[in-house]
């Protein structure tokens, strides 16, 4: 058939799209009659690259049904139960039927004693009936197995699928839940085929599949359930004979077939939906030929920074040349030759460095220090990273700024990490006061140092100059007034001449 004739371990088993053929009591207590199913869906399986496994149903008919009641054919169940009656040899049988034709073989029990035969036959998974999902002295008794569990969840309430949740997450058990209509068949108004986007985002990280009783002709519904995501379907299937003819709600081979086929459809059409989508190269090279170049507004020496004046950006690209789209804040390029004017910046003339390793670096130290001094800092506040002398040299000379608020007040907390220092500036209209929260550092006020400790307090007066450097890191809360973007004088010209020496980012939290 497929991967199917060597079950996958307990961890794997929902690892790819899972679909469970339901046989019930659609033996019809004839072993032979159940031999016969299982073949027959074992040549329409094995064309399908999927996990497949045939599923039966224990009761242990001497206890599970009241004394009482036994031989009462004017019931429905206990009629049925009772005419389908295999015993442990026969079910035997059809397990090692079901292994022989590569499936998985997976059981519902009804009772405790079900449960102990599961084990013995070493079956590879158990599912729970709708039924049976707040059967706590049933879950109490599954949940001690080795067996990874499926659990229909129709009928139940939003309290009880909490409950069941919360149950076998804590006991750490391997669980999927399907969302099912307890109708057989189910009318189309009551498919909702919505709860499986419901349960996804109410338990994320639990797997969810659909248990489904439509019409056995209906092909659209597998294809919309695996659309929004369930990788677990189970159908009720039977083989009708002279002697057994089919009920309205279980699929024959053929019907099993079509449905198999636009579950493979829907999932080519779905394709790639837990990461982003694979490089495709022909989509790439439209793409590409759409862009705008990179062009150089005036001839560029060799060695030269390549900024923002020196380009300018046109249609269309020049093949492997340098485009709109590989320019941001984040990369720089420097020129490796003489580039003239109008010529394409590519990669033979020009070397492009992206600087996103690092930024990234800069903000997990970031993140670090402020777990390490239980600052609290403010939901969404934007990161402000200043390298004065480019981002090569920030280990050495940078800081990093939180601003809170800048009204006609300004609130910002400063942070050096361990080794840099903040080189010497001053402020022609804004006073600010620091208050240093954790760490330590050296502050220099018109060339006289100071030592601050967490705790102290130091008021800088417009004109002053100012510099600080920390040897462990620091955090200090600047309170100040409004604060100007060109209130900054950095008595290094060479700072004050840099355009790019501010990164800013707003999403860089979580």
């Amino acid at each position: 058939m497929n991967d199917a004739r060597i079950p996958p371990p307990s961890g794997a088993l929902f690892d790819q799209p899972l679909f469970v053929l339901e046989m019930a009591n659609n033996h019809m207590g004839d072993v032979a009659h159940g031999v016969a199913l299982i073949r027959a869906f074992a040549e329409v399986c094995r064309d399908f690259p999927f996990h497949f496994a045939f599923k039966l149903q224990y009761r242990d008919l001497d206890t599970f049904i009241h004394p009482a009641m036994r031989g009462r054919d004017d019931l429905k169940y206990i009629k049925r139960f009772s005419e389908t009656r295999l015993a442990r040899a026969q079910f035997d049988a059809l397990v090692a039927e079901i292994r022989d034709n590569g499936f998985l073989c997976l059981s519902t029990p009804f009772d405790e004693a079900s449960v102990d035969v599961i084990e013995a036959q070493g079956l590879d998974a158990i599912k729970i009936a709708s039924c049976s999902m707040s059967d706590w002295p049933l879950l109490e008794r599954v949940v001690r197995t080795r067996h990874p569990l499926i659990v229909s969840t129709a009928g139940s309430s939003l309290e009880e699928l909490d409950r069941l949740v919360s149950f076998l997450s804590h006991r750490g058990k391997d669980f999927a839940i399907l969302h099912c209509v307890g109708e057989y068949p189910t009318p189309d108004a009551n498919m909702h085929l919505s709860q499986v986007d419901f349960l996804r985002r109410r338990y994320p990280g639990v797997r969810v599949g659909f248990s489904t009783h439509e019409n056995p002709d209906n092909t659209d519904i597998v294809k919309i359930a695996l659309a929004k995501g369930a990788r677990i379907f189970e159908k009720h299937v039977g083989l009708a004979t002279d002697r057994y003819p089919l009920n309205a709600y279980s699929a024959d081979p053929a019907q099993v077939r079509r449905w198999l086929e636009a579950a493979q459809q829907a999932l080519l059409l779905c394709g790639e939906g837990e990461r982003r989508l694979p490089f495709n190269a022909s989509e790439h090279a439209s793409l590409r030929s759409l862009r705008r170049g990179v062009f150089a507004r005036r001839a560029i020496a060799a060695g030269e920074v390549v900024g923002a004046d020196d380009v300018y950006f046109a249609f269309p690209p020049e093949e492997g040349q340098f485009t709109a789209n590989d320019w941001s804040k984040y990369a720089t390029f420097t020129a490796d030759r003489d580039i003239p004017a109008d010529a394409a910046l590519a990669p033979d003339n020009s070397v492009r460095r992206d600087v996103r390793d690092k930024v990234w670096s800069i903000v997990q130290q970031v993140r670090a220090q402020l777990a390490d001094s239980h600052v609290v800092v403010p939901g969404r506040v934007d990161l402000e990273i200043s390298h004065h002398y480019g981002l090569e040299r920030f280990d050495e000379v940078g800081l990093c700024m939180l601003t809170v608020v800048n009204r006609s007040y300004c609130k910002k907390l400063l942070m050096l990490l361990p080794g840099q220092h903040h080189p010497e500036q001053y402020h022609r209209q804004k006073e600010e006061t620091f208050h240093v929260l954790h760490g330590e550092m050296t502050l220099c006020l018109d060339g006289v140092e100071r030592s601050c400790r967490p705790g102290d307090v130091v008021t800088i007066e417009p004109g002053v100059r100012h510099a600080f450097r920390s040897a462990g890191g620091v955090i200090v809360e600047e309170l100040s007034s409004t604060h100007f973007s060109n209130d900054s004088f950095y008595t290094d010209e060479a700072i004050n001449a840099n355009r790019d020496r501010k990164t800013l980012l707003s999403y860089w939290m979580d």
